[in-house]
């Protein structure tokens, strides 16, 4: 079973900075693709920024440009800098991980509060 941990989420004003962790408990070297997503209440959840294992990342568009995906092989860990935070990006965002078509793992999530 793999185990995925998100940490780094926080209530902060407009404008400012946050950057979420996900710690995972085997390599990501193992992975297919790996992501973030966010979601409301009441609403679905959505893709925020993934990284497949063929080197592209793509991010959502209302993110691009202020958000960025990173990974530390060395940690099995990966990132996600959110710079210019906007009240719309409240969320809670979680952390996946895809080891083949079987396999998709989740972490619990982390609240990101922004304030205007």
């Amino acid at each position: 079973q793999v185990q995925l941990v998100e940490s780094g989420g926080d209530l902060v004003q407009a404008g400012g900075s946050l950057r979420l962790s996900c710690a995972v408990s085997r390599s990501i070297f193992s992975f297919i693709s790996m992501g973030w997503y966010r979601q409301v209440p009441g609403k679905q959840r959505e893709l925020v920024a993934t990284f497949t294992r063929g080197g592209s990342t793509n991010y959502a568009d209302s993110v691009k440009g202020r958000f960025t995906f990173s990974r530390d092989y060395a940690k099995n860990t990966m990132y996600l800098q959110m710079n210019s935070l906007k009240p719309e990006d409240t969320a809670v965002y979680y952390c996946n991980a895809r080891l083949n078509s079987r396999e998709d793992y989740w972490g619990q999530g982390t609240q990101v509060t922004v304030s205007s």
